[in-house]
């Protein structure tokens, strides 16, 4: 007895060794690759998320890990773990070797919430519905052919805010002195009142105003609303196991900010399908008209047609009016800080246009200067200076034999990338005319990742010939119908505010004196 028991104790410690041994060489295998560094002062629980409280800029946080740890290092938020890129060698790695495995975005309570059950092609989980939707959006919505076709709504705003301006200096200035006016608003409108155009075909501000004054409000009240719940720190999107409560009220206040925009839209959409109805072999006039037009033949899974139209709409909206405005707010201001550079873009501007006519779209190509100026605010001021809605779909190996897990996220400190010295000399400094000597091959489009204000690969922004469109007509007409003034002798402030946009902290007070007569806008 005492021998069979024997026999089988070996039996059962030989079995139990053997398949600790099969198991470690099958993770061995598995996890082949070294571990990535990680920055010291992670806490239990909670990881290094301690690290970004008290209104810290995340950027530079992570900015200030990287020059410790170097450009691949991995964080934990809570119960995940992030892989954080500082370099453009391993964005160009990430974007290019390991789009693929990379192109996942990760389950939030935002994009749940707001995003209409995840509808939102912008923050769609990697599949099906994410490339159909991105087949739309770029052959359709925001082609080369489309944004030409809106161009008659981005020249119309731009004159109507201009004329606003006249106005503004008609009514509290003179020919001697200008007037003194808060151009960070103005940008905002300005932006706004193109993008619920181009969306819905209805103005919220100013003249001709579609949209009555109770119904702007609310548009402005949720739009601002919705942008900040995607950068608000909600604990179930860093402790799954929370997530069937709410303690913060978050969940809470998003559902009541969905239903909201979901009104909102809802009712701009029943507006067109009537206009519709009635006008039949209309034309598409924006990009609700086009969604409505191309939903009448596509068989789209997961989701019914005016669900999509109305994410796919409410996504164009809030994806580009904001960080249009605040581009434009870092242009200017570092314009205004830096007049000799101020006055070379406005000299720029008198020799191709003339001060006999206004600036065309037409004429962007001409405006070399300006078009550097705007690669240098991109630089210095990305409008989302960390690219962090990604997630790995499986596990990879980076180039230096680091194992990167599937399921961790991806932080691209797009910030740090543009300020890396090695890049860019004097990388802190406003040098617009580096992109017309030694950067001059280097372009905002996805390809140099060096430069990256809109990402790269297959999960980058859609829209970047709209935005340039955009941001270069609204710039050189505001610049070409107004000469500018500090108020005082001090600078613009630069300081940076938190949040999921990289905005300007302070308002942008500045003296307009005007270069153009009003009688060049047909006045």
């Amino acid at each position: 007895m005492d021998q069979t028991f024997q026999l089988l104790l070996t039996f059962a410690s030989t079995l139990c060794a053997f398949i600790f041994l099969a198991r470690y060489f099958h993770s061995s295998r598995r996890r082949v690759g070294r571990s990535l560094p990680q920055p010291d002062g992670a806490l239990p629980v909670i990881g290094h998320l301690h690290c970004f409280g008290g209104g810290k800029l995340t950027y530079k946080v992570l900015g200030a890990m990287a020059d410790k740890h170097g450009p691949a290092m991995a964080i934990k938020l809570g119960s995940h773990k992030a892989l954080v890129i500082s370099s453009w060698e391993m964005a160009r790695e990430i974007f290019t070797t390991h789009d693929k495995t990379f192109s996942d975005r990760p389950r939030i309570a935002a994009s749940k919430f707001l995003g209409y059950d995840y509808a939102f092609f912008g923050v769609a989980p990697y599949g099906e519905y994410w490339r159909e939707m991105r087949k739309i959006a770029t052959l359709h919505l925001l082609s080369n052919r489309q944004v030409e076709m809106l161009s008659p709504i981005r020249k119309s705003e731009v004159e109507s805010s201009i004329r606003e301006l006249y106005e503004m200096w008609a009514s509290n200035g003179s020919p001697e002195r200008g007037f003194v006016a808060d151009l960070q608003p103005w940008f905002r409108n300005l932006s706004r009142n193109m993008s619920v155009r181009m969306v819905g075909g209805k103005r919220l501000t100013g003249d001709g105003v579609d949209c009555n004054k109770e119904e702007a409000r609310r548009c402005e009240k949720v739009i601002r609303e919705f942008l900040y719940f995607f950068g608000v720190f909600v604990l179930s999107d860093y402790f799954p196991f929370l997530e069937w409560l709410d303690l913060q009220g978050h969940k809470k206040r998003m559902k009541r900010i969905a239903r909201e925009l979901d009104n909102l839209v809802g009712g701009w959409l029943e507006e067109h399908k009537k206009r519709r109805r009635s006008e039949k072999g209309m034309g598409a006039q924006d990009f609700m008209d086009v969604m409505l037009e191309i939903m009448e033949d596509a068989q789209i899974y997961g989701f019914d047609a005016d669900t999509i139209i109305k994410a796919t709409c409410l996504n164009m909206l809030v994806a580009g009016s904001d960080a249009t405005a605040v581009t434009l707010t870092w242009a200017l201001s570092l314009l205004l800080n830096n007049p000799t550079v101020l006055d070379k873009v406005q000299e720029e501007l008198d020799t191709q246009i003339g001060r006999d006519r206004k600036v065309n779209e037409s004429d962007i190509k001409n405006l070399v200067f300006l078009q550097a100026v705007i690669k240098e605010t991109f630089r210095l001021y990305p409008p989302g200076p960390v690219n962090g809605l990604r997630s790995s779909l499986k596990d990879c190996i980076l180039s230096q034999g680091y194992h990167v897990p599937a399921g961790t996220r991806l932080m691209i400190n797009i910030w740090k990338i543009h300020r890396d010295e090695s890049i860019w000399p004097e990388p802190n400094e406003f040098k617009p005319e580096r992109f017309l000597t030694t950067h001059k091959h280097i372009d905002v489009r996805g390809q140099h990742f060096e430069l990256i204000p809109f990402g790269s690969g297959r999960k980058s922004c859609p829209g970047i010939q709209l935005s340039l469109q955009t941001l270069h007509i609204s710039l050189a007409t505001l610049l070409h119908c107004f000469d500018f003034a500090l108020p005082s002798d001090e600078k613009i402030d630069m300081s940076e505010s938190a949040g999921l946009i990289n905005a300007k902290a302070t308002s942008l007070k500045v003296c307009l004196t005007p270069r153009l007569p009003i009688t060049v806008f047909g006045h």
